[in-house]
């Protein structure tokens, strides 16, 4: 497992270098199916990723997501990548966006690793291991020991003042909305942090925040990696339509709403 997680850490790093690389130039937007921007920086890294991690597993990755279900559903053990989460965010250049790698087992996700490319922070964890993070990390090494030596160990905090909740910069549904006011009936005053991309999961994983709803559409690839991080954490995220921990290779590749805590 810490091996395979030190190739996810070093293919998310230099994933997020192709990524800057666009991100720090006068990039060109195109557009996907469902209007949404579409980057080089996705391209760049997904073929980053692929070339390090496609030898050892299968991958399912946003910008390879055609592959049948007939074949993926054979697949017992897989990476899920998203090479570009946040797209909005990365366009709005608010530095708000993720590298997101997966290590999936039997429709559970057991290991993730997000990198934030412009903050230069890495998360990782795995399964029964535990999650870390590194701030400022330069890519001098990639080995879970020797990361893991030098981390702060999730969650860093568990002492906050007011019950925080984090709610999407880019997307807020009505019944997200109406989430946050029953947990003002719950804990009185509460603080809502906006934040995008995987980065809401992490500031739940990391002890900033108390809970993330979400009742809006994602992927898979989305959370994937978030989730593994935030079990590491000693936290969860919960189906909320099934009530139990959210499932992955799924025939429809679209999530159901979740609770993050």
């Amino acid at each position: 497992m810490k091996g395979l997680i030190s190739k996810a850490i070093k293919a998310a790093y230099l994933g997020g270098l192709e990524i800057l690389d666009v991100y720090e130039s006068d990039f060109a937007v195109e557009t996907k199916d469902d209007n949404s921007p579409l980057t080089l920086a996705d391209k760049k890294a997904h073929l980053k990723i692929v070339e390090l991690l496609g030898k050892d597993l299968p991958i399912l990755s946003e910008e390879g997501k055609s592959i049948d279900f007939e074949e993926r559903s054979g697949w017992d053990r897989f990476w899920m990548v998203d090479p570009l989460d946040g797209t909005k965010e990365f366009v709005k250049r608010n530095g708000e966006f993720t590298v997101n790698i997966a290590l999936i087992e039997s429709g559970k996700s057991i290991g993730g690793v997000i990198y934030v490319p412009v903050k230069k922070d890495l998360y990782f964890g795995a399964e029964g291991l535990g999650s870390f993070k590194v701030s400022n990390f330069d890519g001098a090494s990639y080995l879970w020991d020797e990361l893991s030596g030098k981390a702060e160990r999730l969650p860093k905090r568990t002492d906050l003042e007011n019950y925080r909740a984090v709610g999407s910069r880019s997307h807020m549904s009505s019944e997200t909305e109406e989430f946050f006011e029953e947990l003002k009936k719950e804990h009185g005053a509460i603080e809502i942090v906006s934040m995008g991309s995987s980065l809401k999961i992490c500031l739940v994983a990391e002890g900033s925040a108390n809970v993330y709803p979400r009742f809006a559409p994602t992927m898979e690839w989305d959370t994937a990696a978030g989730h593994a991080i935030a079990k590491g954490a000693g936290k969860n995220i919960m189906d909320h339509m099934t009530k139990e921990e959210m499932r992955y290779n799924k025939k429809s590749l679209l999530n159901n709403w979740f609770i993050v805590n």
